[in-house]
């Protein structure tokens, strides 16, 4: 289990990495081909459309996870954070995610995430 909280801890940390810095590739690499996406305005976006709107250019800055808890189920995992981050107009902001990982043939991939700012 600890290599398993290991992995998580990383991906985790490389999910917001990617969301930070645009990083399509590294998103291509660690969602699942069936990943859906609710966002903070309401929409929900299946893996391309997540992957189109990674692409436009980020405008907040400072993106960091906190209180990260990682729980894990099996070949599930849920991980459930709070985000700070500043916005392009330079104020402090807050929000929290929920994503969903499955062990897929021995790799842990994003099949489901949950944004709300």
């Amino acid at each position: 289990m600890s290599n398993d909280i290991d992995a998580l801890t990383q991906l985790n940390k490389d999910y917001v990495d990617s969301v930070q810095n645009g990083d399509v590739k590294r998103f291509d690499e660690i969602l699942a081909q069936d990943f859906y996406c609710s966002n903070p305005d309401k929409s929900l976006v299946d893996r391309a459309g997540f992957l189109k709107q990674t692409a436009v250019p980020v405008t907040i800055k400072n993106l960091t996870a906190h209180d990260v808890k990682i729980r894990i189920l099996g070949n599930f995992a849920i991980i459930h954070a709070t985000t700070s981050y500043t916005t392009a107009d330079g104020k402090d902001a807050n929000g929290r995610y929920t994503d969903c990982w499955a062990k897929q043939n021995g790799r842990w991939l994003a099949v489901s995430a949950h944004v709300s700012r």
